[in-house]
């Protein structure tokens, strides 16, 4: 049985690493990736445990096993992520409805992840789900950039509600900064 719910334990963000492994890019072949997607920033135990003394990040278990996640980053906690600061320094210069972007309330989205054996199955929906839940009292949106090369995320995102706010390069990646605004008359997609 699938249980969405917030991290509770060490065991728990340890199985988030073990599932990170299995997707990280570069782990698989490409033809994967293209079909299954990928995530692309590492993490350890040490960077989860901070990220979720800030706010803990949603998992859906079946039974006892982690087999999905999507990590909550709270724009304080960029810093730790080397990989990521040129991101936030990004975002502070980003406006959205006229505003710059840090003048609204909103978290970014660190990470998500889906074991193969469990998409296509509403599991990616229950995460965004679980967070909107949680979350929607103190902010109101979430950001992630996702991998222009990774078509079934930004597929993905796009059902549940995020649109496009900027495109982007760094030194390997296309990017596209997404935002799914949970005032928006369809935010409650799908």
């Amino acid at each position: 049985m699938l249980v969405t719910k917030t991290v509770e334990t060490d065991e728990e963000l340890m199985q988030i690493l073990e599932l990170q492994q299995l997707y990280l890019a570069g782990h698989t072949s490409w033809q994967e990736e293209q079909e299954q997607g990928f995530v692309t920033v590492e993490h350890n135990l040490e960077k989860l445990k901070i990220l979720h003394a800030l706010s803990p990040s949603v998992i859906v278990k079946d039974d006892s096993r982690v087999i999905a996640y999507a990590l909550v980053l709270m724009p304080e906690a960029g810093g730790i992520f080397p990989e990521l600061v040129s991101l936030f320094q990004m975002l502070q210069q980003l406006y959205y409805r006229g505003r710059p972007l840090y003048t609204h309330r909103f978290y970014v989205m660190g990470q998500i992840c889906i074991h193969k054996n469990y998409r296509g199955r509403g599991v990616f929906e229950l995460l965004y789900q679980k967070h909107k839940e949680l979350l929607q009292t103190k902010y109101d949106f979430v950001v992630t950039s996702v991998a222009t090369r990774n078509t079934r995320s930004i597929r993905a995102h796009e059902k549940t509600g995020f649109k496009t706010i900027h495109h982007f390069m760094d030194d390997h990646e296309d990017w596209l900064v997404i935002l799914w605004d949970w005032n928006e008359p369809d935010a409650d997609a799908p």
